[in-house]
């Protein structure tokens, strides 16, 4: 069915109020050398992933082995794990998020920040990939736990923590997870680069995680500016950096902005249709480019026709252009219980986080049909 794909990627979203399109996610692994290394192989998911998102504001994590069998074993696509869980999430206890430094909290910054795994819990760490890579969270989430607490230095036990913290939707303890990734990398890319010592050289990615998090936490000033350092440090047009930085421009009201970087991001990937095209169109509408707005709806209609939401966007431009006939056929053509949902002004302006001309338009749509709040 054409329209699997937009659902996978709306039960992605229904896992907090204002989902951006995807989050990208940070996982590194550690040679037998001693190197470590970042392995970004987080693909996009215009570019690789025709049924949508099967995450976001969700994300395809690859780690890598020493050996080119172990590699071809640990790639997995969060993506598709993620909207299995999103919706039945299981949200830990803020205990999990901040482990201690045993030594204390007056001596721990004069500890070296650890970008590779230290060599004591270095098989313990790579027992987390593996069990992450296998799609047993819970086990990682604790096995990532401990390495935090026994590094509590080293950056990517925390951005791992971090990552297995937003698959079960606790999204505080997975902020302050990488918020803790974030400031240990910071620290060390101030230390003079050294040879042969491993510099954290990714702030980029990891910031790109906080910010995708924080659109789906309820902060979007502070994930608009995790996004926009993440473009500056990133150097180059990254459609993922700019599919995530459009939507947190839409929640901040820069829908000039947002439209920008829709459309860089657009020009960037395949032709094929992907759910965000859909928040590329309402963004045009909200700005007046009907014209735009009209081109992308139809195509977004082509790929997912019996989408409810692609449904009722189009039957709200419809109403707008002047087709009130046609606009409420097809509203009409929404099932009834699916219907109900855009008689909620919180499922309206939260969840689905439409624009407020869309809004608007739509509301009149709803009042031509005769629809009512179930009683």
């Amino acid at each position: 069915m054409k329209s699997q794909g937009f659902n996978h990627y709306r039960r992605w979203r229904s896992l907090k109020a204002t989902l951006p399109l995807c989050i990208l996610f940070c996982y590194y692994s550690a040679k037998e050398t001693d190197a470590f290394s970042l392995q970004n192989k987080c693909t996009q998911f215009p570019q690789k992933h025709s049924q949508g998102l099967a995450l976001s504001r969700g994300s395809s994590l690859s780690s890598k082995y020493s050996t080119e069998e172990s590699k071809s074993n640990s790639v997995f696509d969060r993506r598709a794990l993620l909207s299995t869980i999103s919706s039945s999430l299981l949200v830990f206890g803020s205990q999990v998020c901040v482990a201690e430094d045993s030594v204390g909290a007056n001596s721990v910054d004069f500890i070296p920040v650890d970008v590779a795994p230290p060599r004591d819990i270095r098989q313990l760490f790579n027992e987390g990939r593996v069990y992450e890579s296998q799609g047993n969270l819970a086990a990682a989430n604790r096995i990532y736990t401990k390495v935090t607490k026994l590094a509590p230095r080293f950056i990517y036990g925390w951005s791992n923590l971090g990552n297995t913290q937003v698959a079960f939707g606790a999204l505080d303890p997975a902020e302050a997870s990488y918020t803790k990734a974030v400031n240990l990398c910071n620290e060390n890319r101030k230390d003079e680069q050294k040879f042969g010592v491993p510099r954290c050289d990714d702030l980029y990615l990891l910031l790109l995680n906080r910010g995708s998090l924080r659109l789906n936490n309820d902060r979007p000033k502070e994930a608009l500016k995790d996004l926009e350092t993440a473009d500056e440090l990133r150097g180059k047009p990254d459609a993922l950096i700019l599919q995530n930085r459009a939507r947190a421009r839409e929640l901040n009201g820069l829908f000039g902005g947002a439209d920008r970087d829709y459309t860089v991001a657009i020009s960037m990937t395949s032709n094929e249709v992907v759910p965000f095209w859909l928040r590329s169109a309402m963004v045009k509408f909200q700005i007046g480019d009907t014209i735009g707005a009209f081109d992308l709806i139809r195509r977004v209609e082509n790929r997912f026709p019996e989408a409810p939401e692609v449904r009722a966007a189009l039957a709200t431009m419809l109403a707008a252009k002047g087709d009130q006939i046609g606009a409420q056929r097809k509203y009409l053509e929404i099932p009834d219980k699916a219907r109900l949902k855009f008689l909620d002004e919180n499922y309206i302006q939260k969840v689905i986080g439409w624009p407020p001309k869309m809004v608007e338009s739509l509301s009149l749509v709803i009042k031509a049909v005769g629809d009512k709040p179930a009683t």
